[in-house]
């Protein structure tokens, strides 16, 4: 009887055993379980945090390549860009815990949508550019070419108008200059000797041209003698910063015709040697000759 209640006390020991036993198996078993769900989720946190910050990247280069073009629209582009960057500051800070991930993903998701839309602007404004470059540079060369045309039509014109100008300066030909001894009864003789002389006669032959300018022409003439004498008037013209010493002036009606001039200057005590005679439009030499009295 003793053995039999010490069998049964046994058995009821060895059950309560083994139910403590099953009991801490299943407890272990929850425990790891649960531990690795944990770690699982860590896991996969983890992955949606680098999947997330990895895509705000990819967002971030496509902003930065859309700015470094220089558009009209780089202040908006800047500006979601900055948004983008804040952004990643937050997620590097963050736990990752589903809720922040989800709140990351809804972010993600609205920034990549804006960007849709501003990138098609963008390449809009792009193809906007690229004709309207095409037409300015069309514009520019045809406008060089025109230039270039200009500056030619202007250079051939400049030249023209030098040639015109050219032509049309009046011609001073046959200047001669010759002594005469001038007799009571008015008769005037040649002379070469200084000390008969009573007069020089100096001519000269404007020629005929029919582009020059018609009108009142008046010529100076200029008579030195052998000791560098200015004889005549002796009057003093000026032309801008210029003087002119000379010894006497005429004036003729031009008519674009052949008009032979001459005219007598008249003196005493004519020195020997050699004379020069010049003969000036205003201040510019156009004719000049010699001669010699002995």
């Amino acid at each position: 009887m003793e053995n039999q209640q010490n069998n049964s006390s046994l058995k009821a020991i060895i059950a309560v055993l083994a139910v403590l036993l099953v009991g801490s198996l299943v407890y272990i078993f929850k425990m790891s379980s649960d531990a690795e769900v944990v770690q699982t989720e860590l896991k996969t946190t983890v992955s949606e945090k680098d999947s997330v910050m990895k895509d705000l990247q990819t967002l971030k280069a496509t902003y930065d390549a859309a700015i470094a073009e220089n558009t009209t629209m780089s202040d908006e582009l800047i500006q979601e860009r900055d948004k983008i960057v804040t952004l990643m500051d937050d997620l590097n800070k963050s736990k990752g815990d589903a809720a922040s991930m989800a709140k990351y993903k809804t972010q993600f998701f609205a920034l990549q949508s804006n960007m849709k839309v501003l990138m098609a602007e963008n390449d809009g404004l792009k193809k906007q550019n690229t004709v309207l470059t095409t037409q300015r540079d069309s514009t520019v060369m045809v406008l060089g070419e025109s230039k270039k045309f200009n500056e030619v039509l202007v250079g051939q014109n400049d030249e023209l108008s030098k040639t015109v100008e050219k032509g049309s300066k009046l011609t001073i030909l046959n200047t001669k200059t010759s002594a005469y001894k001038l007799k009571g009864s008015g008769k005037q003789i040649e002379t070469d000797k200084a000390s008969r002389a009573d007069i020089l006669k100096i001519s000269f032959t404007i020629a005929e041209n029919q582009i020059a300018k018609s009108g009142d022409k008046t010529y100076y003439v200029q008579v030195i003698d052998s000791k560098n004498n200015v004889l005549g008037d002796k009057k003093v013209a000026t032309f801008g910063d210029k003087t002119l010493s000379y010894s006497f002036d005429t004036t003729v009606k031009y008519e674009n015709k052949t008009v032979n001039i001459s005219e007598d200057l008249p003196g005493k005590n004519f020195e020997k040697g050699t004379y020069f005679i010049n003969v000036f439009d205003k201040d510019e030499l156009v004719s000049k000759t010699s001669f010699s009295l002995r």
